[in-house]
């Protein structure tokens, strides 16, 4: 299995709801590295996974959406923990909404999957894995 990884970074506030959260109940921010990784069995006809250039564009214009923002207010996630495994989860799979209407070209058609990991700090991230 061939992959490719890009990096993009994303800062957010939210709280958490539940004892299991300790002091992170009240709202805190928080500042994620993010990888995307993308797979695939065979090199497409040009010998690549995918085109870096539009997998970073696409990262980043998924997290963009998310950046900066008090997640708390965020109408979709109303109610929602939103975790760094659950975020990880809404990162994928916007990325692969991205993925099937074409948006990294033609070439990305052939791609058999994708893994989102954010780092929350230098010893500990969670990642959310998803076939295409």
């Amino acid at each position: 299995m061939f992959s490719i990884t890009v990096r993009d970074h994303i800062m957010i506030a939210h709280s958490f709801r539940g004892e299991v959260f300790g002091p992170a109940q009240r709202l805190h921010g928080a500042t994620f590295l993010v990888d995307a990784t993308f797979r695939r069995e065979q090199l497409d006809e040009d010998n690549i996974v995918v085109d870096i250039g539009l997998a970073t564009q696409e990262l980043g214009a998924v997290v963009a959406e998310l950046n900066y923002r008090n997640l708390d207010d965020e109408p979709e996630f109303a109610g929602v923990n939103t975790s760094t495994e659950f975020l990880a989860k809404v990162i994928a799979d916007r990325l692969a909404e991205r993925v099937h209407k074409g948006a990294l070209g033609e070439g990305a058609k052939g791609l058999a999957g994708l893994t989102v990991t954010l780092h929350e700090s230098h010893i500990a991230w969670a990642s959310y894995e998803r076939d295409l």
